[in-house]
Parts: structure tokens; sequence; C-alpha cells
């Protein structure tokens, strides 16, 4: 394998920000079983299927909002626009929702499955039923049916490359794609 600007030296291993180079957005999941109520940003959301219409996220095992989803059995993923800034991406991102309500102070709504969600700095919002779920070390995938559907803006969605570079955003240690320090 040759690196940009030369041999890479097999000998210290591969280079993971290779990874960085995979495009993904920006995406607050959210769920509410009984009283209990989760949500958090996560980078990894992706259309699987069109029949029927099914999506994945992957949530780390040590947020409060994957112990939600997996006692709910349903989610709502909102899709963040470039209209957000870094206190809404740190509202929901760097924050637990065992000790911080994370739509108190903002307009919040509900799915059609009784899932909260807020329309500010939001493409769309999908409300899914999780039909699988599948373990992956310290982050859990679920699939979710997407049982309703609605368009909230026609902003443009956030990628994770424009939260890096314009919002200079740091990777959480939490997230699927955190590699660490070299």
């Amino acid at each position: 394998m040759v690196a940009i600007g030369g041999r890479r030296d097999r000998r210290k291993g591969m280079d993971a920000t290779a990874l960085f180079k995979f495009q993904s957005g920006l995406y607050v999941v959210s769920a509410r079983a009984g009283e209990d109520v989760g949500a958090c940003i996560i980078n990894t959301g992706l259309q699987l299927t069109s029949n029927p219409i099914q999506v994945e996220v992957v949530v780390n095992k040590q947020n409060h909002t994957e112990e939600v989803i997996q006692k709910a059995g349903h989610f709502a993923l909102t899709v963040v626009t470039e209209s957000a800034n870094m206190l809404y991406v740190g509202r929901f991102g760097f924050r637990t929702s065992l000790n911080y309500d994370k739509f108190d102070g903002v307009e919040c709504c509900e799915t059609v499955l009784g899932d909260p969600y807020t329309p500010e700095n939001a493409a769309c919002v999908l409300a899914c039923d999780v039909i699988k779920t599948l373990d992956v070390g310290t982050h859990t995938i679920f699939v979710g049916e997407v049982k309703d559907a609605e368009v909230l803006s026609n902003d443009t969605p956030m990628t994770y490359n424009y939260y890096h570079t314009v919002l200079k955003g740091k990777t959480p240690a939490k997230a699927s794609s955190f590699i660490g320090e070299a």
C-alpha cells in the first residue's frame, strides 16, 4: 500500500485516520420508555432498505439512550442541519440523559411512537420500531423499520465533515468513529 506522499511503513500499523474519509451525517437519536427519556448525538445513521423502509443507528452501550431504546423498542431519528451550532450539539452530545433533560428549553414534539424530538435544526424526523439489534462490542446496532417520516425543513443536512471543519467539533470518546490519540 502506498500512502499519499510516499510509502507507508507497515511496521507501524494501519493508518486508522483513513476512516475519516467516510462521509456521514450528524443525527439525534431519542427514545422514551415510560418516564425514562434518552437522547444523544450520533454520526451513524443509515438507510438500509426501501421496502420496507429500514434504517440503522449505532449507539454506544455506555450512553443512557442505548438502554432507553432497548427498553422502549422504538426510537426517533432526527437529521441535524447546518443551522445547528455547538450549543445545540453540546446539548445532545456532551451530557448524559441520566441527569440532564435535553429537551428542556427547546420546542419538543413527539413521534407517532411516543419518542421526543425537537424540530429545531432538523431536516426530518423518522419514527422507527426496533426490529433487530446487533451487539458489536462497545456499541449496539439498532435496525428500525420506519413507521412514520416527516420533512421538517429544507436546510442542508450537517455532515460529520462540516461538524469538524466548520464548527471545529471534536470526536467524543463514545462516538463510533473515535480513534483516540496516536
